[in-house]
């Protein structure tokens, strides 16, 4: 999906907090949670979820949605990762 497309995605669903996210090469966040509804679209690098057990891997163009207070980590690639992210507070 393109950027254009995306955001105007996240309007039409309500998503009003826009944010980019950078985060480090081959870093790791352990298992957390967000008080909010988080959709967001790969810019650049890679990013892998687990979630209830099951990985995604996400890359340049992908989606990825996670639920308010899913508990889930993230992981990094080589080159790391950065994303648009829409947050929906609930």
């Amino acid at each position: 999906m393109e950027h254009d497309q995306f955001v105007e995605l996240l309007r039409q669903e309500g998503f009003e907090q826009l944010v980019t996210v950078e985060r480090e090469p081959n870093g790791v966040m352990a298992l957390h949670t967000h008080p909010f509804e988080a959709k967001a679209l790969i810019l650049d690098g890679e990013l892998r979820l687990v979630e209830d057990g099951r990985e995604q891997v996400c890359r340049r163009g992908d989606l990825f949605h996670l639920a308010p207070n899913a508990p889930h980590s993230e992981s990094y690639g080589p080159e790391g990762v950065r994303y648009l992210v829409g947050r929906k507070p609930v």
